[in-house]
C-alpha cells in the first residue's frame, strides 16, 4: 500500500480513471452490439445508422486515449465490410 501522500493520490486517480475508461469501453460495446443486431436482422439501413453512431463513439474513445486510432479504424472497417456484404 502507498505510504506517501502523493502515492495515495496517484492510487485514487488510477481508480477513477479505470472506472471512467471501463464505462467508455462498455458504451462502445453497446453501440457495437446495435450494429451487429441490425446486421443479423438483415436491415441494411438500420445497420448503416447504427454504424454512424458506433463510429462516433469509437472516435470519442480514441480522443480520450482509451483505444488506439488503428484499433478503432480496424473495427469500423470490419463492420463496414459486414454491412457491404449484407447487400450482396
Amino acid at each position: 500500500m502507498a505510504n506517501v501522500k502523493a502515492s495515495k493520490k496517484a492510487v485514487r486517480q488510477t481508480i477513477v480513471r479505470t472506472e471512467r475508461n471501463r464505462a467508455r469501453k462498455s458504451r462502445v460495446r453497446t453501440f457495437l452490439k446495435k450494429v451487429d443486431d441490425a446486421i443479423l436482422a438483415g436491415k441494411k439501413a438500420d445497420a448503416m445508422a447504427a454504424l454512424r453512431e458506433a463510429e462516433s463513439q469509437y472516435m470519442k474513445v480514441v480522443s480520450t486515449g482509451v483505444l488506439k486510432r488503428e484499433t478503432a479504424s480496424r473495427k469500423i472497417s470490419r463492420l463496414s465490410a459486414k454491412i457491404k456484404a449484407l447487400a450482396a
